[in-house]
């Protein structure tokens, strides 16, 4: 038998009620059995359309001999059996039922995504989650729920945004600075620099980087982040994609050189407690660096701009630790709506009713 986690939510009246119903459908399904129901929990509703009702949400825990389609497909039908119509992106919902977590099953299907993709950073999500299985592992961060609950909890409001470049990360932190609101720390290019360094990388590659390094180590040490106002911060860079800059472009070993120093650098800076990373082909890269007209970047080749986003995503498997929201080009028409909508229901309250 598989065990599952299954998150439950509702913000059309009566919420408790139609709650308390698809638990009970839940439970009389002969190849489901419900080991654990959490409390109801209220939140206020994130994203879509404004002046929504708060909801309720909690979760179940579930033990199963169905594959996880097969589940996904059963609570799809009970949203609809208890009167779920589907239409605009989050939008009131009588019935909420999705698929968590299914084991230590990591799944990416066109109709399925396990874990659940933005689960890391839902309070609403995470809470009631907390208090039934509080040890399950959540796979792709390796920390279980409870450890990632008291990451929300507790880390410091920071969001940092990763990618290539050309990936929007500098409009996309502004965007967000103006939204939640929250404080932005941009990086400020010295265009005379980098037109020199692009002019030729093989041979001012060392000392561009290296000066890059520390001036992301004067932005984020944890004094600069936390000072000032108490409220987010967003920063237009990821302090670890240094490295995976600096492998684009240094000789190996020059590279293995750079990395012991980035290495000793990551210990003086703030970590982020949501990363934002923007993965996009080098193609469309190269046709927004191209728009935007700079210069010294358009010695910039689509395969260039290619290995450096693989090389920031390889970068966020093998350093990033946390929660982790991931952009790719079929997000792009509404990058900001999902970023405010998370760094939004990472610091909203959720309260047990």
């Amino acid at each position: 038998m598989s065990v599952c986690l299954i998150g439950l939510g509702a913000n059309i009246s009566p919420r408790r009620k139609t709650l308390d119903q698809a638990v009970a459908h839940l439970r009389q399904h002969p190849r489901l059995r419900i080991t654990a129901v959490s409390r109801w929990y209220r939140s206020e509703a994130v994203g879509g359309p404004a002046g929504q009702p708060p909801f309720l949400n909690g979760a179940a825990l579930a033990e199963t001999d169905l594959p996880p389609h097969e589940v996904l497909e059963l609570l799809l039908s009970l949203e609809q059996q208890l009167g779920r119509r589907r239409g605009e992106r989050w939008a009131p919902r009588r019935l909420d039922l999705d698929l968590l977590l299914y084991d230590r099953l990591q799944l990416d299907t066109p109709s399925l995504v396990l874990p659940h993709p933005r689960m890391a950073w839902r309070p609403f999500v995470l809470q009631p989650a907390a208090e039934i299985a509080p040890d399950m592992l959540h796979p792709p961060t390796g920390w279980t729920i409870r450890r990632l609950l008291d990451h929300l909890n507790e880390a410091f409001p920071y969001v940092a945004i990763a990618g290539a470049i050309g990936a929007g990360k500098t409009s996309l932190a502004r965007a967000m600075a103006q939204a939640v609101p929250a404080r932005l720390i941009a990086e400020d290019p010295d265009s005379e620099l980098l037109g020199g360094f692009y002019a030729d990388p093989s041979s001012r590659g060392w000392e561009t980087e290296l000066q890059f390094l520390q001036h992301r180590v004067e932005l984020l040490a944890p004094e600069a982040v936390t000072s000032g106002e108490p409220r987010p911060v967003v920063s237009d860079f990821w302090f670890d994609q240094s490295a995976a800059f600096a492998r684009a472009w240094l000789a190996p070993e020059r590279y293995e050189a750079f990395a012991q120093r980035w290495l000793d650098a990551r210990q003086r800076v703030m970590r982020p407690k949501l990363l934002v990373l923007l993965d996009l082909p080098g193609d469309v890269l190269a046709e927004r660096v191209r728009r935007r007209g700079r210069a010294y970047e358009q010695r910039l080749t689509v395969e260039q701009l290619d290995r450096i986003g693989r090389f920031v995503v390889e970068q966020t498997a093998d350093s990033h630790e946390g929660p982790l929201l991931r952009l790719g080009l079929e997000d792009a028409d509404r990058a900001d709506a999902e970023a405010i909508a998370a760094v939004e229901a990472m610091e909203g309250p959720c309260v047990a009713v």
